[in-house]
């Protein structure tokens, strides 16, 4: 499941949807808006996605980590708009009978969004400009 939303993210729901009782191992990953980068101090974020561009990228990803890692589900999560200090920005749970598969689901998952997914992020620092990141 993929979810690209404006609202805050809830990840009790989402870490409800990946119970299974075959689940030996429950991966989660949370992205937090941190207050520095680089150097600088941030005061926001913001981020804005090419959204049917985005949600066909994800569901191919999602398939292609449930192909290539022995995994009971997937849920990726992430924000779009703006955003403030310690918000959840992406949100990834991964299920699976072991461990060290959810482990490696978990981190393609972020690694393959962030690469591959239409989805940019904007920082305010505090001394009053704004930045794309990675543009």
């Amino acid at each position: 499941m993929f979810d690209l939303t404006r609202q805050p993210i809830d990840t009790a729901a989402l870490r409800a949807r990946l119970e299974n009782p075959a689940a030996g191992a429950c991966a989660v990953f949370e992205g937090v808006v941190r207050n520095h980068h680089q150097g600088r101090p941030v005061a926001s974020l913001e981020y804005e996605a090419a959204e049917d561009l985005c949600r066909s990228a994800a569901e191919a990803m999602l398939a292609e980590a449930l192909a290539a890692h022995d995994i009971h589900d997937a849920i990726v999560a992430h924000r779009t708009g703006p955003l403030e200090i310690g918000e959840v920005a992406v949100w990834i749970g991964v299920s699976s009978a072991h461990r060290d598969a959810a482990f490696a689901a978990s981190r393609f998952l972020i690694e393959h969004l962030k690469a591959h997914l239409p989805i940019w992020k904007k920082e305010h620092y505090a001394e009053g400009d704004a930045a794309w990141i990675g543009a």
